[in-house]
């Protein structure tokens, strides 16, 4: 009975640790993120609905339409398995610049970045809760070849993206 409530007590202090490790607030992410955050919080964001082609980088921010992940029919499969009662969807971009860029969420989703038929790994990562418009933020190195920009585990049926020039 000992052995059972210290492993219970050790399993809810390593769950507190780990909430406690997130950082908090705007002033918490590695690199300014005003730029971003004011293209996801614009009032005239474009809406689209997943599976949306655009022909080029969107100038500002999208809010994209998403749905259950079943119906989503993203191109790939996710890299993360989507937990039921989460919403998915995606968008493809057909003739970016080759670049650094940023891909912004306004809330917790996970993104896969897939071009030429393989996941991109993010070159930085940065994301912090208790900042209004923006959840995260991540650096990706694109080709100038179309790429397409899946979400998944989303809380809501929308969230903005900003996809913009790394400063």
């Amino acid at each position: 009975m000992r052995v059972l409530t210290f492993l219970a007590a050790l399993s809810l202090s390593a769950t507190s640790a780990l909430a406690a490790e997130e950082p908090s607030g705007c002033d918490k992410f590695k690199w300014p993120i005003e730029r971003e955050r004011t293209a996801l919080t614009a009032p005239d964001r474009a809406k689209l609905p997943s599976g949306a082609e655009q022909a080029a980088l969107p100038a500002s921010a999208i809010t994209l339409g998403l749905v259950a992940p079943a119906e989503a029919k993203l191109p790939t499969p996710p890299e993360r398995a989507p937990k039921d009662g989460t919403f998915a969807g995606f968008t493809s971009i057909k003739a970016p610049k080759a670049g650094l860029y940023t891909v912004s969420l306004s809330s917790g989703a996970w993104v896969d970045v897939v071009q030429n038929g393989h996941f991109l790994k993010p070159v930085a990562f940065s994301g912090a809760t208790d900042c209004d418009g923006i959840r995260k933020t991540m650096k990706y190195e694109l080709s100038a070849q179309p790429f397409v920009v899946q979400i998944s585990g989303a809380k809501d049926n929308s969230l903005s993206i900003a996809i913009l020039p790394a400063q």
